[in-house]
């Protein structure tokens, strides 16, 4: 009699060389010449399939794509979801100025920062600019290429880094510049300037440059960064007279646009129109 159990292990050897050609077969079929199981006709019309499906969503994402570009201005946004009202920021680019003023390596970083910013404002290179009426908006909506008006940085006198490199640090009475947020087509009504006050109960002086610091309106409109391509925001330095009792202090001083229809006491926004820093001065 056969043993069944060795008739079963005798099986195993064929069926796994079954199995094995069975494998190969699927890869590549030499009798049928099928590749992974489809003749090489049929991957061809699968490929052409795909090809065109994706050729058909690219062209149609292209033309979508082409029709919307048509209806965008190349100068001015057609939606935007910024507000009307300008921000106000400063420079030094810090919220916290602490400093000690006999030592140049503790303010040298805030005379860096003024000093790097105000490159643009050079006055060999305003003077390429126009030479604008003051107190008038400069429109100019029918020019293509939009003019700049000057602003040469002596105007800001003390705080403009040329009679005093070190922009009042060294002496322990700092410059800060405040300027606007660009917003294209913005014209504000009134007379707008800066006001500085301290957050604590007695006054602090502060001198404004240009006089009163106030934005004149030959800087307004706006055109956008393409049209108005070497445009610079008009500046008010502010310079913090504080004296020895003043040091060793810190003290919040809060900015704010006045003297115009932009809004300067939002809740939901703190720099909207109007920006807050601290001041201390280390003796």
């Amino acid at each position: 009699m056969s043993n069944p159990a060795i008739s079963t292990k005798e099986e195993k050897p064929e069926e796994q060389k079954e199995n094995q050609s069975s494998w190969k077969d699927f890869v590549y079929n030499p009798r049928t010449g099928e590749f992974m199981g489809r003749t090489a006709s049929s991957w061809a019309l699968i490929f052409l399939f795909y090809l065109v499906f994706y050729g058909f969503l690219a062209g149609m994402f292209s033309l979508t794509m082409w029709v919307m570009l048509q209806t965008l201005d190349e100068y001015t946004p057609k939606y935007r979801d910024r507000v009307s009202n300008p921000g106000l920021v400063i420079r030094p680019r810090l919220m916290d100025i602490v400093f000690n003023r006999t030592d140049p390596l503790k303010y040298g970083k805030y005379v860096q920062n003024l000093e790097t910013f105000l490159k643009q404002y050079n006055d060999m290179d305003q003077e390429k600019n126009e030479l604008c009426l003051a107190g008038q908006f400069f429109e100019q909506d029918d020019q293509a290429e939009k003019k700049v008006c000057q602003f040469k940085r002596s105007l800001l006198r003390q705080c403009s880094g040329l009679s005093d490199t070190n922009f009042g640090y060294a002496e322990g009475q700092p410059c800060v510049l405040v300027k606007m947020n660009r917003i294209i087509g913005l014209k504000p009504e009134g007379d707008p300037y800066i006001n500085c006050t301290a957050k604590r109960e007695a006054a602090l002086q502060m001198q404004y440059f240009p006089s009163e610091g106030r934005f004149d309106k030959m800087y307004f409109p706006y055109y956008g960064k393409k049209a108005h391509e070497k445009y610079v925001q008009p500046l008010v330095a502010v310079k913090l007279l504080l004296t020895k009792e003043d040091y060793n202090t810190e003290i919040n001083v809060e900015c704010k646009v006045e003297g115009t229809n932009l809004r300067n006491n939002d809740d939901r926004d703190k720099f909207l129109g109007r920006v807050t820093f601290k001041v201390k001065v280390i003796e």
